[in-house]
């Protein structure tokens, strides 16, 4: 009997201490485990909101162009010779017309004398002839040989007026000369260029537009440029003409553009971003590049909702998908997911998840750096 009650005693504690360690594995430890991360909930994050706003933004395309001029050369000699002067100074506007440089001519001013010597010695021989034909003292023939020898004295005599002519270089049109290529005193061969002849007002901007957006590549349509080399500055003209076809190796149609230059500020080979405009003013919701996230899931913002019973400076963040639209700037349309008034967090998303406490700091956001370009 007293090993059936020890054995009875030794069972029951092995029961009960069974059942307490159950007790404290399954009730108690939880119960532990939960006060122990429910007294430590992260303190909320600092971020950085903007409310959406509602804006009017004009239609428009947007492009990369180069300006071109609208009329542009390299002036180049016609005839070889050395540069005899220069007539010109660098950067000058030059008339039409305007003489630039001078190829040495003295061998041709003399080829000329002789050639007008021959000439009038040719007119007076065919004076006499005719006045010998109307005597009738010599043929028909010899009059007609009078003739043709008076004729080709004049030709040649004009020929070598041409050649001086083309040793007088001069501007072909009106427009900026550049930096000339040659001094004084050098030989220079036929073909040599010499100088840069740009017009500048207007001048083109040439730009690609894809095939799918020729419908709105309308000649007459307003334009808007901007280039780096005067950041702020808006410069405006308009379509003036379309290529005849689209390029097969990129599906692009080559687009001109017209644009206002009085003060000569834009040159050609620089690089500009175009806007073209077109279409009637929309509404739109517009959020800060910032403020959205982009993954191939889709584009989300975070919102901030308040807290029921919470601190007034605190609030829940809830995420929510969008869909993007255009860009303009620092700014992105927001075709749906938020609504005009609304504040969304802007900076310190990587911290977030959803139902995430925040608390917002007014000077949080960072200060814009200047605009890349585009190219």
């Amino acid at each position: 009997m007293k090993r059936g009650l020890l054995l009875t005693l030794v069972f029951l504690a092995l029961a009960a201490l069974a059942a307490g360690y159950g007790y404290f594995q399954f009730v108690a430890r939880p119960a532990m485990i939960k006060g122990f991360i429910t007294k430590m909930e992260p303190p909320p994050v600092t971020v950085a909101v903007e409310a959406a706003r509602a804006e009017t933004w004009q239609p428009k395309f947007s492009a990369i162009g180069t300006l071109k001029a609208a009329q542009g050369v390299d002036v180049a000699a016609q005839v070889g010779g050395v540069v005899r002067a220069v007539r010109f100074e660098a950067g000058q506007d030059a008339a039409k017309g305007m003489a630039l440089f001078d190829i040495d001519d003295a061998v041709e001013q003399a080829d000329l004398k002789a050639n007008l010597a021959t000439l009038r010695n040719a007119e007076l021989g065919l004076e006499r002839q005719r006045q010998l034909v109307t005597g009738g003292n010599t043929s028909k023939a010899n009059a007609d040989a009078a003739l043709a020898a008076r004729d080709a004295a004049a030709a040649t005599a004009e020929k070598t007026r041409a050649v001086i002519a083309q040793k007088a270089v001069v501007a072909p049109f009106a427009g900026r000369l550049g930096i000339r290529k040659v001094d004084a005193g050098q030989y220079v061969s036929p073909g040599t260029a010499l100088v840069t002849l740009q017009q500048l007002d207007p001048i083109f901007v040439d730009f690609p537009a894809p095939e799918q957006a020729i419908a709105r590549m309308e000649v007459g349509a307003p334009v808007e440029i901007a280039v780096d080399a005067m950041p702020g500055k808006m410069f405006r003209g308009a379509l003036r003409s379309r290529d005849a076809r689209v390029s097969p190796d990129t599906r692009s149609l080559l687009v001109r553009a017209e644009i206002r230059n009085e003060d000569k500020k834009l040159l050609p080979g620089m690089f500009a971003n175009v806007d073209v405009l077109g279409g009637a003013p929309r509404e739109v919701v517009t959020l800060p590049r910032t403020g959205v996230a982009y993954s191939l899931y889709g584009d989300s913002v975070y919102v901030l909702k308040p807290i029921e019973g919470g601190k007034p400076d605190v609030f829940a963040v809830e995420r929510r998908f969008v869909r993007a639209g255009e860009a303009r700037g620092d700014r992105v349309a927001i075709d749906e997911g938020v609504r005009a008034g609304e504040r969304v967090v802007t900076e310190g998303q990587l911290k977030l998840q959803p139902n995430s406490k925040v608390i917002v700091d007014a000077n949080a956001s960072l200060t814009p750096v200047s605009p890349r370009p585009k190219e």
